[in-house]
């Protein structure tokens, strides 16, 4: 990684992530370890009060190297986005400044919109105790403002990085909103359901569970209807069918 004083070509897959005047090497590499847990690996970093390359950041980035190694060192906000053509930054206060404000999920939206047009955006996060000066907000078309507890809205920049880049992320998730973590089993079948619930009526028959003829058909509905809604798994089936002939039987066979 080498000093520059413009940026390289920025690919149009997903935006860059821009830290000025970082100072804590630490919160760097946790922004990179968050980075790349939400598929964003280029990272810019501006002015950093401890210089570059950091011990502490790599520690931190706890395996996210890439982002580090990759990652483009710069003097001001002006050359880190020289090359941008959208960029976003991120304050939690109100300014003077009369800028457009998005919330990151419609921001995170925006920015692949743009990144799907072919343009360049980045996003920028500024130091930790200061946030971003005036004088780097005008850099940006957008500002992007998260919304906390207004009592106690303080964020570390790899946190504010975290949220950003999983709104990002999640924007074009495509996995189901719920899902079974079935492990090596499946669900069962309704053909295996319904040969459970005829195991399972013969039995309550037997035991004279069942034993109220206008009682019966509604309560074997109701049982039909709560095994159904459990969305049992084949071996919760089986499992199923085996405490059943174990309480048939009414004793324990070694």
């Amino acid at each position: 990684m080498g000093r520059a004083s413009k940026g390289t070509a920025v690919a149009a897959a997903a935006p860059v992530v821009i830290l000025v005047r970082p100072q804590l090497g630490e919160n760097i590499g946790m922004a990179a370890r968050a980075m790349l847990n939400c598929g964003l690996s280029s990272l810019r970093i501006v002015a950093p009060r401890d210089g570059w390359p950091n011990e502490r950041a790599q520690r931190a980035a706890s395996g996210a190297d890439v982002v580090l190694e990759e990652a483009e060192l710069f003097d001001t906000v002006a050359e880190a986005v020289a090359d941008l053509e959208r960029v976003v930054a991120t304050t939690g206060r109100n300014r003077e400044l009369t800028q457009r404000i998005v919330t990151a999920r419609h921001a995170a939206t925006e920015i692949r919109d743009w990144i799907g047009q072919g343009q360049a955006v980045g996003v920028l996060f500024g130091a930790e105790r200061t946030g971003l000066t005036n004088e780097e907000l005008v850099h940006a078309d957008t500002l992007l403002s998260i919304p906390l507890n207004p009592q106690f809205s303080s964020l570390n920049v790899a946190q504010a990085v975290l949220l950003v880049a999983y709104e990002w992320a999640a924007v074009a998730e495509t996995a189901p909103a719920e899902r079974l973590a079935a492990h090596a089993t499946r669900l069962a079948t309704k053909d295996e359901l319904q040969t459970l619930f005829d195991h399972l009526e013969r039995a309550l028959d037997q035991s004279g569970f069942l034993r109220h003829e206008a009682k019966r058909p509604s309560m074997v509905l109701n049982l039909r209807a709560f095994l159904q809604r459990a969305a049992m798994t084949e071996q919760e089936v089986r499992t199923f069918h085996g405490v059943i002939k174990f309480l048939s039987k009414g004793k324990h066979e070694e």
